[in-house]
């Protein structure tokens, strides 16, 4: 599925959580990704709100914790004990980039950090949840629209700051987001809000190509005049494959006859690691009947060149032959679980999921499991109905 978003009004982790409930994600399955954490004392809820000539949903959590102030790393253990594996990932990788903006403005690393406005418990359901939901409605692609800024002050535990926050401002030129104004005074713009985007890999742009399956808009904190305080958002399919032509790359070949199986083998592995994204070997007979070997590199223009330095170099020969092609990937994701501490990557695309087969091996060398065993247990911690 495809996330389209407008934060017309601006974005914060609830009216992020909120749009995306108000989009069809289960409340349920949310309250259960964020119980697996092992939190207690929270509640999570969904109810209707009027939002100027709208009626949004409004996610709402109460806590009993009376802390605001955490340090980084407390949350990020919070957030590890998440299930599905990917929504906990999700979830820290937010965390970590507000940590880190705020190491850098403070001067302290990041492990250090200690989290005031966004150090409750509250920031984990709504990071959590923001991640499950995304994860439950099978949102593979988030794009958004301009991030609409409010302007003025904020009083904060470092004292008054402009708007937007510093953190705000880091995180918003760490993503390359574009932004506009909303002419309000006050926080639109939350760093919870933007760091939520960037962790899921949002592109900020127009919406995309895509066929609109449902629409949910979710509620700010505050009625603000002259516009509704809601994040809309689109969800949509879009084709698996469309008439664009796709990443221009470059399709690199040579032919070579007295080169051996450890050498080619060794080529492989070499042109990888130099950034190609693929390289392989065929087998073909030459002049004089010779057997022999093309080399074969995909690569992105960039790398291109040091691909061929590879090739020429490892292989003694004295040229190759040089190509741009068109290359259309469909979308896909990686994620990383764990079999009993053993981290094994697993990829998604439009056809389904499927383990690295490199890591399921390794792990089960190490736990004395079938092969089978393992890869079932890394795809239930992606997909549970696996």
């Amino acid at each position: 599925m495809i996330l389209w978003l407008n934060p017309f009004s601006g974005i914060s982790g609830d009216m992020l959580l909120g749009a995306l409930l108000d989009l069809g994600a289960p409340l349920q399955g949310v309250r259960d990704a964020v119980a697996a954490t092992g939190l207690a004392g929270w509640e999570l809820t969904a109810e209707p709100a009027p939002r100027g000539a709208l009626v949004a949903t409004r996610a709402r959590v109460t806590v009993h914790d009376t802390a605001t102030e955490r340090p980084s790393a407390a949350l990020l253990e919070m957030i590890a004990r998440a299930r599905p594996a990917p929504v906990a990932e999700l979830a820290a990788r937010a965390v970590r980039a507000i940590a880190e903006v705020e190491g850098r403005l403070h001067g302290v690393p990041a492990d250090e950090v200690h989290l005031h406005e966004i150090g409750g418990v509250d920031t984990v359901v709504d990071t959590v949840g923001v991640a499950a939901a995304l994860h439950l409605l099978d949102v593979q692609e988030v794009h958004c629209g301009p991030l609409a800024l409010g302007s003025g002050t904020v009083q904060t535990r470092h004292g008054t700051l402009p708007l937007p926050a510093p953190a705000t401002a880091a995180l918003l030129a760490a993503g390359g987001a574009p932004v506009t104004s909303t002419g309000l005074a006050g926080e639109t713009v939350t760093p919870t809000g933007i760091a939520l985007l960037l962790a899921a890999g949002a592109r900020f742009g127009p919406v995309p190509q895509m066929t609109v399956r449902a629409t949910g808009y979710g509620a700010g904190g505050r009625d603000v005049p002259e516009r509704p305080n809601v994040l809309q958002g689109l969800l949509g399919t879009g084709p698996v494959w469309s008439s664009d032509p796709g990443d221009p790359m470059v399709h690199l070949e040579s032919n070579v006859d007295d080169v051996t199986g450890e050498v080619l083998g060794h080529l492989v592995e070499r042109l990888l690691e130099a950034g190609a994204a693929d390289a392989w070997i065929t087998p073909i007979v030459m002049k004089k009947s010779r057997p022999a070997h093309t080399v074969h590199v995909l690569a992105d223009p960039a790398r291109a060149g040091e691909c061929e330095r590879i090739v020429l170099r490892e292989t003694g020969s004295l040229g190759l032959r040089r190509s741009t092609v068109d290359r259309l990937a469909l979308p896909r994701r990686i994620a990383t679980v764990e079999v009993d501490g053993h981290r094994i990557r697993v990829k998604t695309g439009p056809w389904g999921a499927k383990p690295e087969h490199d890591d399921v091996a390794a792990a089960a060398l190490a736990l004395g499991l079938p092969l089978r065993a393992v890869a079932e247990r890394a795809l239930r911690q992606v997909d549970p109905g696996a």
